[in-house]
């Protein structure tokens, strides 16, 4: 029995995440939809949608055996902290998650990916 592909629940090296693969998608992601602009109350739902959708289509054009879930957070540099837990009990040998954090000027930008093996 190959002991490698036991290692990884019977995935390949090559079906597995790349952090900073996901971590540069994910910000290209971010310019894409926010780009240079300022915070505007207004088109938070839009930006919101447009990272998750362009996270998404990232992730999914890999063709990896995985299921993802994108979260977002966008605020208005106020002043004020922004705090963000999570937790999740999953197989650590092939799942995990990876948070950015992105900001301007006028606003903090956290996005969480999860992928977890099918």
């Amino acid at each position: 029995m190959d002991e490698e592909v036991g290692a990884f629940d019977g995935l390949t090296e090559d079906d597995l995440m790349d952090d900073a693969e996901v971590d540069t998608m994910v910000r290209e992601a971010i310019t894409a939809a926010v780009g240079d602009n300022q915070f505007l109350h207004s088109k938070i739902d839009a930006w919101s949608n447009n990272i998750v959708e362009g996270c998404l289509k990232r992730l999914a054009a890999l063709n990896k055996p995985f299921k993802y879930v994108v979260t977002t957070n966008l605020t208005q540099k106020a002043g004020a902290g922004l705090h963000a837990a999570s937790c999740a009990r999953w197989n650590d040998k092939t799942d995990s998650k990876l948070t950015v954090q992105w900001e301007n000027d006028t606003m903090i930008v956290l996005v969480t990916v999860y992928w977890l093996s099918i």
